[in-house]
């Protein structure tokens, strides 16, 4: 349009928005005389012009309003959607809408760091620390290495022989609440429950399928577990 056209070129933005505003209200007004319209189109015809004001302030309030809707998922995602196994030196966290696994340590010069933080170098160093203090933490921080990496942090590893000749079922004495933690479950949890909550995560962490034999194996023994005592 012509009028558009004549406006500075920082302007023509506004007033395009304004012509189509005038317009869209225009044919609202038209079609809610002539009957054509719902109430609520006359409804949006009424606000449409002020709009143009609201606009700057609803992008203002986008930032906190995604803010609380990335909380909310967040918090559907996590509630009771995650599994948690600890040993002496390790926590570790997985995921199961992602199959992201996140650790923590626990005790050590590295205690409090997270997993995801660490670079290669301090992965060998924890992993050392692990086989010569706690098998177990060894074992869950070789299961983490695997998910994340496959095989090929292996090649770096210089307790990588030692570390094939240890046996890679879990050991050592479980508890029910530790039981429930490792398939994501409360307490309480009825059989059915449990053998669902297992079927899932073994879908994930099955050797087979590119899980880890260590996990698997903590896996079942917390099924069997809650179902035979």
């Amino acid at each position: 349009m012509i009028w558009i056209r004549s406006k500075p070129v920082k302007q023509r933005r506004a007033a395009v928005i304004k012509v189509i505003t005038v317009i869209v209200t225009m044919a609202l007004i038209y079609l809610a005389i002539t009957g054509r319209l719902h109430w609520l189109g006359v409804l949006i015809a009424a606000v449409l012009p002020f709009m143009r004001k609201l606009l700057p302030l609803i992008i203002r309030f986008l930032p906190f309003l995604k803010h609380l809707y990335n909380q909310k998922q967040a918090g559907q995602k996590t509630a009771g959607n995650h599994s948690e196994v600890q040993t002496s030196m390790i926590r570790m966290t997985l995921d199961h809408d992602s199959g992201v696994m996140y650790g923590t340590v626990l005790t050590g010069p590295m205690q409090g760091r997270e997993l995801g933080d660490l670079g290669e170098q301090e992965f060998i160093e924890l992993l050392s620390q692990c086989r010569q203090q706690d098998a177990e933490s060894a074992r869950l921080l070789e299961a983490y290495l695997d998910k994340r990496f496959g095989d090929s942090w292996r090649e770096d590893d210089p307790g990588q022989q030692s570390s094939q000749q240890q046996p890679s079922k879990a050991s050592g004495a479980m508890s029910r609440e530790e039981a429930y933690s490792i398939l994501g479950l409360p307490s309480g949890a009825d059989e059915q429950t449990i053998i669902d909550a297992h079927r899932r995560l073994m879908q994930k962490l099955h050797p087979d399928r590119g899980g880890s034999d260590y996990l698997a194996a903590k896996i079942n023994q917390a099924k069997d577990l809650l179902l035979n005592s």
